[in-house]
């Protein structure tokens, strides 16, 4: 860890997918330092809780269950909010970049991608609006992806929803911002998670995305961990709609 951020020691965290991958590194980002974190996710998590418990003398709070789930996810942040206080900071991280043609895509294909990578984000955020308000603000942080921006084909229904990601934090950034809550898209490159080498990751393409980059070395889940902390604490408090790119520069903004 790099960095300290007060606000955050005590603050009531809630993750999507905070239990695996990126998820998994957020999570135990926040809980080192000092913020109460709940996290939703469709796997047993039990091991990973009781891994965090031995490190930082405290558990997250589980909640087994699956984001496309409208009801059940709302559920997952009402009893975040119950067991931690109001949440101050909602992570939209889960996602899923499943490969596919456009020939293949049907339309119960597409409403579901749309429903893991989208649909969820929205309802997570309308979930904790509320709370956040009467708290006197608070912040969210959606993570997008480079790969709507760099073009990339083998999965359009995911890249789309991505786009619609950044669209969506910068239309509700300046509908939450007179409650004092930041919206704030965050978009990783390709980040080396243990699903990504096992399913995806050849060295043929490894090596073509690390031609891409200015910093020589690919990113790990942990790379992300500070922007998102970042973004999450009063270190940014005057930062909103924007889009954040932690890549090793692929793509460049601005």
């Amino acid at each position: 860890m790099t960095a300290s951020y007060s606000d955050l020691d005590g603050a009531s965290v809630f993750i999507t997918g905070g239990g695996s991958g990126i998820g998994a590194a957020l999570t135990d980002g926040f809980m080192a330092q000092g913020a109460q974190v709940a996290f939703i996710g469709r796997s047993d998590a039990s091991d990973f809780v009781a891994e965090m418990t031995a490190k930082h003398g405290r558990a997250p709070l589980f909640i087994q269950g699956d984001i496309t789930d409208t009801e059940g996810l709302r559920a997952a942040i009402s009893r975040s909010a119950e067991a931690h206080g109001p949440i101050t900071a909602l992570v939209n991280n889960a996602a899923n970049d499943k490969r596919h043609s456009t020939a293949e895509v049907t339309p119960e294909f597409w409403d579901w991608m749309m429903s893991v990578n989208l649909k969820a984000y929205f309802f997570a955020a309308q979930a904790v609006a509320p709370g956040m308000a009467a708290a006197g603000g608070g912040a969210i942080v959606n993570f997008s992806s480079i790969s709507y921006m760099m073009g990339n084909a083998g999965y359009p229904a995911y890249t789309t929803a991505n786009a619609g990601i950044t669209g969506l934090s910068r239309s509700l950034a300046r509908e939450f911002g007179p409650d004092r809550i930041r919206v704030n898209a965050l978009a990783p490159g390709w980040v080396l998670t243990r699903k990504q080498l096992d399913m995806w990751a050849t060295p043929e393409d490894l090596e073509a995305h690390l031609s891409r980059a200015c910093l020589k070395e690919h990113l790990a889940p942990e790379d992300i961990v500070g922007a998102t902390l970042f973004l999450a604490s009063a270190s940014s408090r005057m930062m909103t709609g924007q889009c954040m790119v932690v890549d090793g520069g692929v793509v460049v903004t601005g």
